[in-house]
């Protein structure tokens, strides 16, 4: 037998390069919108090469259900008992022979070669074997062979020819119908789960006082329908645009401006002069908040409990230059117990929301001063600020990302039901903190990139019941221009109605 090579260099460099981020994903929970595009630099794939690679990454990793379905199919043994690399490999031959324009023979020959270059001969055989067979039909006719009844069992139809897990077709086909009805959620479903698997387009922010608009739609940008911070970029590097090295631009989805940019517009009696993201990593929304704060001379406290998260966020608001103060302060207590939820890692699994923390020096955290931006790296459970500190209060709290699935195709199989007990905790108890934090007729946002009701309006039913001092605020007319917002008082939006990804607001105030 040939003996078996872990090198890829023989093989087509896009296609190696493909092979690489899903085992990486698959070995180390990488992130692929991490990793592919410094591995495109490494291996200086620039171009139409470039393009392949990311379509092979996504189109893969989205398609991954269905795909692994597909191969089942064609293999006599279960796909537990088939080598890891070889099946990701096959699963890059599936996508190009079933949903890519790559002529048949292209599609074997190259993934069988690939599987050479990381196993053995046999392997490649193997590989060949399945692989034709895959062939033998289209990627419709594969879905009438593998997938149920869609009158029988219409949630695993969805996930098999869809390519989302079951328990996320049912908690997705749960909150359409919560928020739009149970006709319009039987209508809705396929279009939603459509829209998870279709590539996001690139939509730019602009930093209030710092850009506007017009100069993006100069450089060949378009006006966002409702954000009127954001811009679509048709194609190319965001980062190769000038304002964007500058600082003066990020990359943002529209839906997070939106919220953002409703707890920044909502209306408020008194004092409005101190604002706290709470849970601000990687920095967009901070970045947002900043700009409309300094234009009303308001300051801007925006707390991340990950050290390399609050980095980000103080990059992300350096446009602003002497505005922001130096560095990152640390102030969690128990750093190293700090937890990850969903792609944030900011929580301590046993804090405890009565805790009023303290920074390094047992002194409480001050807002900044009117028309100054601080960063600091602290646990927004164990807060140390002191109660009743701000005006307005960004909330987005750790979840399972399933309204951003589009963007990260992967968070979909990593993800489960068991993960939502804890996430759940952690953000009820967030929500609290932040509640806390706000003065009496003050405004708490709280924002999910997730539509599942257990993380969505459940959180918020437990918390408002269980407090005596926060009240619902209607937070529909703070999204003007934008449509299908749901009888309220919350809003959730979908990426099948509103081109953003589902993320969800609620608005609180807080009561004498």
């Amino acid at each position: 037998m040939a003996s078996r090579t872990t090198s890829t260099s023989h093989a087509d460099p896009a296609r190696a390069a493909a092979l690489e981020v899903l085992a990486a994903v698959r070995t180390r929970d990488a992130y692929a919108n991490l990793l592919l595009p410094k591995l495109l630099r490494e291996r200086d794939l620039t171009g139409r090469d470039a393009a392949f690679t990311t379509e092979l990454v996504y189109g893969t990793l989205r398609g991954l259900g269905t795909y692994d379905e597909v191969i089942a199919a064609c293999v006599d043994r279960s796909l537990d008992a088939v080598d890891p690399e070889v099946l990701d490999a096959l699963r890059l031959g599936t996508h190009q022979l079933l949903a890519m324009d790559v002529p048949p023979h292209a599609a074997v020959s190259t993934t069988v070669e690939l599987v050479r270059a990381v196993s053995n001969e046999g392997a490649s055989r193997f590989a060949n074997a399945i692989l034709r067979r895959v062939g033998q039909r289209d990627l419709g006719q594969w879905i009438d062979r593998i997938a149920p009844d869609p009158q029988d069992d219409p949630e695993g139809f969805l996930a098999v020819s869809r390519s989302h897990p079951r328990w996320i077709v049912a908690a997705l086909w749960d909150s359409l119908q919560a928020h739009r009805g149970a006709q319009r959620a039987h209508q809705d479903i396929g279009e939603l789960l459509e829209a998870d698997n279709a590539r996001p387009g690139v939509t730019l922010a602009t930093r209030p006082g710092l850009a506007e608009v017009a100069e993006l739609t100069d450089l060949g940008a378009m006006a966002a329908r409702y954000s009127p911070y954001a811009a679509y970029l048709a194609g190319g590097d965001p980062g190769a645009l000038a304002p964007v090295r500058q600082g003066r631009v990020g990359v943002q989805d529209e839906g997070s401006q939106l919220v953002a940019a409703a707890l920044a517009a909502a209306p408020l009696e008194g004092r409005d002069e101190r604002w706290l993201d709470m849970c601000a990593g990687p920095g967009g929304k901070a970045a947002l908040l900043a700009g409309l704060a300094l234009e009303r001379g308001a300051s801007l406290l925006a707390n991340e409990i990950a050290p390399h998260r609050a980095e980000l966020v103080r990059r992300a608001l350096r446009g602003y230059g002497e505005r922001l103060a130096d560095g990152v302060s640390g102030t969690a207590r128990d750093a190293g117990a700090q937890s990850e939820a969903a792609d944030h890692a900011r929580v301590p699994d046993g804090a405890d929301g009565a805790d009023e923390a303290r920074g390094e020096s047992g002194e409480a955290v001050a807002p900044p001063k009117p028309g100054t931006l601080q960063v600091i790296a602290a646990d927004g459970i164990r807060a140390p600020w002191k109660n009743e500190s701000f005006d307005r209060v960004m909330l987005d709290a750790p979840c399972t990302g399933l309204g951003a699935l589009r963007r990260r195709p992967e968070a979909r199989w990593r993800r489960g039901p068991e993960d939502l007990d804890r996430l759940t905790r952690v953000q009820r108890r967030l929500l609290s903190s932040a509640v806390d934090a706000v003065r009496p007729g003050g405004l708490v946002a709280y924002v999910t990139c997730s539509p599942h009701l257990e993380e969505t309006r459940d959180v918020v039913r437990q918390v408002v019941k269980s407090r005596r001092d926060v009240e619902r605020v209607d937070a529909r007319p703070l999204l003007p221009g934008v449509p299908d917002l749901g009888g309220g008082p919350d809003v959730q939006l979908w990426p099948h109605l509103h081109g953003t990804d589902a993320m969800y607001l609620a608005l609180l105030r807080r009561s004498s």
